[in-house]
């Protein structure tokens, strides 16, 4: 129910493909309608100021003609106009001081009053000027009085009605208008593929999640380029990597774990079958049989121990730490494992320096070495040697056990860490060996900065090294 409900496809309108076509469409949008009315109303505000540059320039011109000593009149007006000539302009209007009108370039208000705000603005020397565009034309007015030492004579009254700079406006504002349909048509199509694109890579992440919360460890997503998608896609690959690792692992210690068990409980199972069925068994075969239910109990509890204390190492659970002097707690694991080495003819070699501090706990520096040294012990040819050396080299203790055993094949030296591994099964067994305890002594000095490291040694035997950092004594954590 939680797979089909999380699995289900993703409405349209919530998609990442629809938000990043409107994200995207939203900012063309934005860029065309810019495009669309800055360049326009520049152009206009620039025509606009031309406009009224030529006009009042013109009318000027005309207002300095006209000044006289003479009160205007109709003909002379009309002369001074005919002198000017063609001024280029719609219409042309000289009124007197009373805003009648003198001379008209129309021919439709001479003798009227001319009732225009221009005019009278004009006549309170007030220079006036306005400019509109609309119809696809330009349309400009502008007054300005007619002065003759200090006196109003009149104004001048100029219109301008100009469809060309208007219809070049137009153009201008089709022109874009085109641009920004295509812009807009190859914008949406670039959106739609671009956001496709993505969100089918993302679709591709999405199915491999998926695949890999199924359980399939071993699928891989494969995404071209060199963008953060790829770099997400080959971060995804090496987390499935690690969880393929860890779940072969895992499925192994099961199976490790249940088969060292099983062998065990199915030896008492045996045994004390064995004991039940036989009414009449002797005293002496019952107590060697309780003796072997005994042995393997024994084995069954070095097991659980073995697997507790990687359990404890895996949860990475904090420690308190303090200075330990190796010497004193190799010294410690010597004497425990005299009487194991006397029984079976080996002997023992201790080079210890003196005053080697590491910081770690002293029941796992016990641990570490004890592992190490019983192994060397256990698995060593009758009248064999086992060296122990500690020294201090920079700012390193390095511990190195060496035995003279029956040694570990080049090809298993790298396995030898792994859980329940063992190189000759049936003398591990025989000896009381779980397979876990070189996977604990590696677990518990990494836990603490050391490092372990076993090689073969010629002509026969195995070395191990262990190194942790120094420190000093009474240092604090």
């Amino acid at each position: 129910m939680e797979t089909a409900r999380q699995s289900k496809k993703v409405p349209l309108w919530r998609s990442l493909q629809t938000k990043y076509a409107m994200t995207y469409l939203v900012v063309i949008a934005a860029v065309l309608v810019l495009l669309n009315t800055y360049p326009v109303l520049a152009s206009q505000e620039m025509v606009f100021q031309s406009k009224q540059t030529s006009l009042q320039s013109q009318a000027a011109v005309m207002a300095s003609a006209l000044a006289g000593p003479d009160s205007l009149s109709e003909e002379g007006v009309a002369r001074v106009m005919e002198v000017l000539g063609d001024t280029g302009l719609s219409r042309v209007l000289v009124t007197g001081p009373s805003g009648l009108v003198l001379y008209d370039s129309a021919g439709q208000a001479a003798g009227q009053y001319a009732l225009l705000r221009e005019v009278a603005a004009a006549l309170r020397w007030e220079d006036n000027i306005r400019s509109d565009f609309e119809n696809g034309a330009f349309h400009s007015r502008a007054a300005t009085p007619i002065v003759y030492r200090g006196m109003t004579l009149g104004a001048v009254y100029v219109d301008e009605y100009d469809t060309f700079a208007g219809e070049f406006l137009v153009s201008v504002q089709q022109t874009l208008r085109s641009i920004s349909l295509v812009i807009a048509l190859a914008a949406l199509l670039f959106s739609v593929v671009f956001s496709k694109a993505i969100t089918r890579r993302l679709g591709q992440l999405l199915g491999a999640i998926r695949t890999v919360r199924e359980g399939e460890y071993s699928h891989r997503v494969k995404l071209s380029g060199k963008d953060e998608l790829t770099q997400l896609a080959g971060e995804f690959n090496d987390l499935t990597g690690r969880l393929q690792t860890t779940e072969e692992v895992r499925r192994r210690f099961v199976s490790d774990a249940s088969h060292e068990l099983k062998t065990p409980l199915a030896s008492i199972r045996l045994l004390t079958d064995s004991i039940l069925q036989t009414g009449d068994m002797d005293p002496e075969t019952v107590r060697d049989f309780v003796g072997d239910i005994g042995s393997e109990a024994e084995r069954l509890q070095r097991i659980t121990e073995h697997l507790l204390a990687l359990t404890r190492l895996d949860a990475g659970a904090p420690v308190v730490t303090e200075p330990v002097e190796v010497a004193a707690v190799a010294r410690r694991a010597e004497h425990m494992l005299e009487p194991l080495a006397r029984a079976v003819d080996v002997s023992l070699t201790m080079e210890l320096d003196e005053d080697v501090w590491v910081r770690c706990t002293r029941d796992d520096l016990y641990q570490i070495l004890f592992n190490l040294m019983e192994n060397g012990v256990k698995y060593n040819l009758p009248g064999g040697k086992l060296w122990v050396r500690l020294r201090a080299v920079e700012d390193r203790a390095e511990i190195v056990v060496e035995d003279t055993g029956v040694g570990v094949p080049a090809e298993d030296v790298d396995k030898i860490f792994d859980r329940f591994y063992r190189v000759d099964k049936a003398r591990s067994r025989a000896a009381g060996g779980t397979g876990l305890g070189l996977s604990i002594v590696q677990d518990t000095a990494k836990r603490h900065g050391g490092v372990v490291t076993a090689q073969r040694r010629e002509p026969e035997g195995t070395r191990f090294t262990v190194t942790f950092p120094l420190c000093e004594r009474g240092e604090r954590a």
